[in-house]
C-alpha cells in the first residue's frame, strides 16, 4: 500500500537480488508462481519453456519424455540467462528435476537459488487436467515424479508447498527465500 513501509520479509528479499529458479514437476505452477514471485521481488521473469528448441516441444507434445541429451542445450540456455542476471536478480522457471540438471545450471550461474514447488501428486494431476493449451500431457506426470531428485542439503534453495492459491504460494516462497542465509 502507498505510504506504508515494507514488511521485514519484503525488505530482506529486496536487499539482495537473487537469481531464482522455480523448479518442480509439471503442473506444480512454475509458470503461474514464477511471474508472481518475480513481481514480488521486483525482478524480471523468464519462462523456461521458451528456452526449449522446437524439437523438444514436439517430443513432449507427442507424449515422449525428453532425454538428458535433449535437455543439455535447454539447461545451458537457461543457465546463460541466469548468469546474465547475476547481481541484478531474476526468476526463471525450469523443471530442474535431477541434481545433474541443477548442477549444470549452477555451473553456468553459480549463485542461483532454487524454489522447489512441491505437492501431492493427486493435486498436481488435477491442476494439470484443467490446463488449457499446454504441451505437457498429464500422461508424462509419472515420468516426472520418477525422475525427480529433491533438493539436497548442500543445494541453495527452499521447498514450497503448492497447496492453496497462487498469491498464498508466492508469499510462502518469498518468505522462505528471505530466510535463506
Amino acid at each position: 500500500m502507498p505510504g506504508t513501509a515494507p514488511d521485514e520479509d519484503s525488505e530482506a528479499v529486496m536487499s539482495t537480488p537473487k537469481v531464482v529458479v522455480v523448479m518442480g514437476v509439471a503442473g506444480t505452477g512454475k509458470t503461474t508462481i514464477g511471474p508472481l514471485l518475480a513481481a514480488r521481488l521486483g525482478v524480471p521473469y523468464a519462462e523456461g519453456d521458451d528456452f526449449h528448441p522446437p524439437a523438444n516441444i514436439a517430443k513432449m507434445s507427442a507424449g515422449t519424455p525428453l532425454t538428458d541429451d535433449d535437455r543439455w542445450p535447454w539447461l545451458d540456455a537457461i543457465g546463460s540467462w541466469a548468469h546474465g542476471r547475476a547481481g541484478l536478480g531474476g526468476v526463471v522457471s525450469c523443471s530442474a528435476l535431477k541434481r545433474s540438471y541443477r548442477d549444470r545450471l549452477r555451473a553456468e550461474a553459480p549463485g542461483v537459488v532454487f524454489v522447489h514447488l512441491a505437492g501431492d501428486r493427486s493435486l498436481i494431476e488435477d491442476r494439470m487436467s484443467h490446463r488449457q493449451g499446454h504441451f505437457m500431457p498429464t500422461a508424462l506426470l509419472d515420468s516426472q515424479f520418477a525422475t525427480l531428485q529433491p533438493l539436497q542439503e548442500d543445494e541453495a534453495g527452499v521447498v514450497v508447498d503448492v497447496s492453496g492459491g497462487p498469491q498464498e504460494i508466492t508469499e510462502r516462497a518469498a518468505k522462505a527465500l528471505a530466510e535463506l542465509p
